[in-house]
């Protein structure tokens, strides 16, 4: 929303955060003002400035399922304070908030700008508009102008929850139009930003495949190998999470496409080895390159009958559970991790699969082996009078049907 300063335009931003400005000067802002019965009243007018806002729908928002006696005064009393709040705070002497046949509605003589209401006036231009060029522009406008979750602070609201939703799916109609418009026009560069915007405004819902789709189409191979790894890395060791499955076929088919320029195969080599040769402990490697050494390492089991063992190394509490969440969980996490690599040997495979735990894949060695690399991790995780330990399970590769676990 562009703002002017003298204007005597009410500025109201729903979307990422609340804030309230009038000629240049804060109103409301800030997360604790953003959840008062003031705010929450205003909010309601502000957002419903057409239809306006019924006397029960009103009295349900303010006062929830509290026990009130006279709910109508006490409605009576919220709208008159906040009358005389908006006046203090500077706003033209007026009758704020009307009454009409038991509807309450904002006043006309104040305008007022909401960035929710413009992004879905875009939005139905967008849909209405027939040229393909001011169609991209106005489905652009309106991706940029959701900054976030429609009155997150407010969350727990149902009429609020409602309006976030519908306002998130806004958005990623808006992005998933603007994509196909920009692939057939070729603008790559464009969808690179706009992937990176959505994922970050709209986290965990697969828009990195957007800006690796350009990347790729731009020809920035290396871009796009480190853009996956980056991305593979947040889902896994950041947010704790795998990517969802279309994620992880999207990166996967992309990813297939990178191409390489001629090359002789001494290069070739040189460029595949990246420097590892004096590497020490396991290869860490991220979930999609551990899947497909599993999958190699599976073939040559069924050739050549090695014995290939999977390890899974979780953090216990002293009572021998998992954990899953905490600030000590992330410091044990990083420690078994490190844990992990001075024990194991250089051929072996080591995931971060998530917080706490990880994967380890050994190769030529024996049950009883297992054993002594599990004494190995334990004597460099555990320090001195430690209650917290790793719960280990290990699978055979060539049986996978034999579960063992091993504490």
């Amino acid at each position: 929303m562009g703002k002017n300063e003298g204007d005597n335009i009410l500025y109201v931003q729903m979307l990422g955060s609340f804030s309230v400005t009038y000629n240049g000067s804060p109103l409301l802002a800030g997360a604790k003002s953003g959840t008062t019965q003031f705010a929450c009243l205003m909010q309601l007018l502000w957002h419903n400035r057409k239809e306006g806002v019924s006397r029960s729908r009103l009295e349900k928002s303010l006062f929830e399922d509290r026990d009130i006696t006279d709910l109508h005064h006490a409605t009576r009393s919220v709208i008159y304070n906040a009358k005389k709040k908006l006046k203090a705070a500077g706003l033209p002497d007026c009758n704020y908030i009307e009454q009409r046949d038991g509807v309450y509605y904002w006043t006309d003589e104040i305008a007022v700008k909401e960035d929710a209401a413009e992004l879905e006036e875009l939005y139905n231009q967008a849909e209405q508009e027939t040229d393909p060029e001011k169609q991209l522009e106005l489905y652009l406008e309106a991706c940029y102008c959701y900054t976030g979750e429609f009155l997150e602070i407010q969350g727990s609201l149902v009429w609020v929850a409602q309006e976030a939703r519908r306002y998130r799916e806004i958005f990623c109609d808006c992005v998933e139009k603007a994509v196909q418009l920009l692939r057939i026009s070729q603008d790559y560069f464009q969808m690179e930003e706009l992937g990176l915007y959505a994922a970050r405004i709209n986290p965990l819902a697969d828009w990195e495949a957007v800006t690796m789709e350009a990347l790729i189409s731009l020809g920035r191979d290396e871009d796009a190998r480190k853009f996956y790894d980056d991305t593979v890395e947040l889902y896994f060791q950041e947010q704790g999470l795998r990517p969802s499955d279309r994620l992880m076929e999207l990166l996967n088919k992309l990813g297939s496409q990178i191409g390489h320029h001629y090359a002789v195969l001494d290069d070739i080599q040189e460029t595949l080895a990246g420097g590892e040769e004096d590497a020490t402990g396991g290869y860490f490697c991220s979930y999609p390159v551990f899947q497909g050494i599993y999958r190699m390492v599976e073939r040559m089991v069924d050739r050549g009958g090695q014995s290939v063992y999977l390890m899974l190394c979780t953090v216990v509490d002293s009572k021998g559970n998992p954990m899953k969440e905490g600030s000590m969980l992330d410091e044990l996490s990083l420690r078994l991790g490190d844990a992990i690599q001075k024990s194991v040997r250089r051929g072996d495979a080591v995931n971060r699969y998530g917080k706490g735990q990880y994967l380890v894949l050994m190769l030529n060695t024996t049950r009883e082996n297992c054993k002594v690399l599990q004494r190995r991790i334990n004597y460099h995780f555990v320090v001195g009078r430690q209650r917290t330990g790793i719960q280990y399970y290990v699978n055979s590769v060539i049986c996978t049907s034999n579960h063992e676990r091993i504490q």
